[in-house]
């Protein structure tokens, strides 16, 4: 449908794209693009996000706001912010028409796509309030959140969303109706209760209650609530973290002064846009009047990125570990002098990024001649290869990120901004400056406006202007959380040095065994996944006489080995039972663990012949491990290998 009174979306011109090199990731390929770093925007426009995509449309008008494909498309289309406006005026006026009312809660249960940000737009734009749902949130999940939140208007992407939400709504009292993004979903027989979102826009395409739209504007409020988060329920259940716009508010003010993104960034949306650290550096982007790039089709990354060039993107370390062991693997199969070419290229890399730029020394004259003559014969090269043409910097959160890997992307002069935060947060508490110096190890500078308290405990303690109000409806978890200080307690351990803060380990992660030594499974684990045949890992460590793992294997990898070892196999299970492979496995967990204390080193590995699923409930929506749910479902693995140590 066309926006009204505007041009029609226009496709995206092709463009010449430089030959790549690509990563698998999951049996996903994974390309990053990098070029010359854009200028940073003269001026943030940090309005109500109310207001925010009206008042950019007036100073960029016709400009590229968002790139991105229609369910099932392969062809790229351009919106302007004009467009991007009008749509957004249009839901405002739909959602009027359908009876919402000002802080009212509205779901939306979807992957990334351009009908998600017309959503949240246009409920900003009448003073209500959005819920965002992962799109592979189950059933359960659904209907707890629905439940809670007492929605009545639930929006959803494709096929599998809608089935899920179809099926709840008979469990969830308030959900009156189903609006749906995909015009081919299917829809049940008798089901009266559903709208698809062209006709649902209708009901504002001619802004039939505009007047009404801009009296809602004029009474906006900082203090209005603009998203629930509901968090991952990696320790129970879920809880909705209230953010106002006055937390964004704040949040874009202290980003703008230490994430250089701006006017000509081209921004990939990589992660979903229902988690904060997405939704936030998106909303950013859209307050610097960069380009935001949608990319509904995860499984279809290497393809997006190859043809829409994109200067930043924010991603979790997961994925830079896939990116270096795809590099090292390619190292290793070089031949002799090419290997000894590169390992120096890198080493002199590290000097010159890590020991000298990252803290804010000047490399001698020497070191920046040889830098500058492989920068640009070698690791040039390994950059394109990796398809990192187009690249700008690239925010980093969501985990602990393994130094070994923070070190090596560095050394390739590629900028990895480490950060960390919370959903509570709104995102950043800190992160790297790339105008200051910066510690391989540490998450960055506190962002300005955040006070941070170390307690005696080692705990992470937070307050200021950024930090959420409280759970919805959870007076209980809000008298935990806070003290009486008004500090938010994260469950995070760290210190501050030098400016700069580190993380020591989860607090509630942190086990404790049958010895009475502390291990911090988390690190280990960040420390392990750095392996290439290693693609998930559990440490097991709590209440237990020594260290061990759960591993799930890398199996594309593990059939090449198998295979060039004349190990016969034909299933997973082979594989995994197969004494040399597991022999070969523990190896190579020794080799990396030699820094470790004795009692954190890992004693005893299982390696398994299936991944740790959502389905399961072994993993969270953000693909964190339920510590719990797999010791649960594990134990008699678990069991077995103590009990091979007693039997020793």
């Amino acid at each position: 449908m066309q926006a009204h009174g505007k041009e029609p979306e226009k496709p995206m011109e092709r463009k010449k794209v430089a030959k790549k090199f690509c990563i698998p990731h999951n049996n996903v390929y994974l390309c990053l693009l990098k070029a010359k770093p854009p200028i940073k925007s003269p001026m943030q426009n940090n309005q109500h996000l109310a207001v925010l995509v009206h008042e950019q449309a007036k100073r960029y008008g016709q400009k590229t706001v968002m790139t991105f494909r229609q369910f099932g498309s392969l062809k790229w289309k351009q919106l302007s912010w004009n467009q991007f406006s009008m749509r957004v005026k249009q839901v405002s006026n739909a959602l009027l028409n359908l009876g919402v009312q000002p802080q009212e809660n509205l779901g939306v249960f979807a992957q990334n796509c351009v009908q998600y940000h017309y959503t949240d737009f246009g409920a900003y734009g009448i003073r209500a309030v959005t819920i965002p749902f992962y799109a592979t949130s189950s059933e359960q999940q659904i209907q707890y959140i629905v439940n809670d939140a007492k929605i009545r208007f639930l929006f959803v992407g494709e096929q599998a969303q809608y089935d899920k939400a179809h099926r709840i709504i008979a469990l969830c009292p308030t959900l009156e109706r189903i609006i749906i993004f995909d015009p081919s979903v299917r829809v049940a027989q008798n089901d009266p209760n559903s709208l698809f979102f062209e006709d649902f826009i209708a009901l504002g395409e001619n802004l039939p209650r505009q007047a009404q739209v801009e009296a809602l504007w004029a009474e906006r409020s900082m203090d209005d609530i603009c998203n629930i988060l509901y968090t991952s329920g990696t320790t129970g259940e879920s809880k909705g973290v209230v953010l106002t716009y006055g937390q964004y508010h704040a949040a874009f003010t202290a980003n703008d002064k230490c994430v250089p993104v701006g006017e000509n960034d081209r921004v990939m949306q990589f992660l979903p846009v229902t988690h904060i650290f997405e939704r936030g550096w998106s909303y950013l982007a859209l307050t610097e009047g960069a380009e935001l790039i949608v990319n509904t089709y995860p499984q279809e990354i290497q393809q997006s990125m190859r043809e829409t060039h994109p200067t930043c993107m924010s991603s979790v370390p997961r994925f830079w570990e896939k990116v270096y062991m795809g590099v090292k693997q390619k190292i290793e199969t070089s031949g002799g002098m090419q290997q000894k070419l590169f390992r120096h290229a890198l080493e002199v890399g590290r000097r010159y990024n890590v020991e000298c730029l990252a803290k804010g020394k000047h490399p001698s004259l020497g070191l920046a001649m040889e830098y500058k003559m492989l920068n640009a014969s070698v690791l040039s090269l390994v950059r394109k290869q990796l398809g990192l043409e187009n690249a700008h910097f690239f925010p980093t959160a969501g985990a602990t990120v393994s130094p070994e890997v923070e070190e090596f992307i560095h050394s390739l002069g590629i900028f990895m901004m480490v950060g960390y935060g919370l959903t509570e947060s709104l995102a950043t508490v800190s992160c790297d400056n790339m105008d200051k110096p910066y510690t391989i190890g540490s998450v960055g500078r506190p962002v300005e406006g955040i006070e941070i308290k170390i307690s005696e405990e080692g705990e992470i303690l937070l307050k200021g202007p950024t930090i959420t109000r409280g759970y919805y409806n959870r007076d209980d978890a809000n008298r935990q959380a806070f003290d009486s200080d008004g500090f938010f307690h994260t469950g995070d351990a760290g210190f501050l040095k030098n400016g700069e803060l580190y993380l020591t380990e989860r607090i509630k992660d942190l086990f404790k065994t049958s010895n009475g030594k502390y291990i911090a499974p988390q690190m280990i684990e960040a420390m392990l996944l750095v392996d290439r045949y290693i693609d998930q890992i559990t440490i097991i460590a709590n209440e237990r006489k020594f260290v061990s793992a759960l591993i799930v294997p890398e199996f594309s990898l593990l059939e090449d080995y198998a295979r060039e070892h004349n190990i016969s196999f034909s299933s997973h299970e082979d594989l995994c039972q197969n004494k040399q492979i597991h022999d070969m496995v523990m190896e190579r967990i020794n080799t990396l663990q030699q820094s470790l204390a004795y009692y954190e080193q890992v004693k005893r590995i299982t390696l398994l012949p299936h991944h740790f699923t959502m389905e399961n409930g072994e993993l969270t929506n953000t693909l964190k491990i339920k510590r719990a749910a797999i010791t649960k479902n594990y134990k008699a693995v678990i069991d077995r290998m103590y009990e091979e140590e007693n039997s020793n």
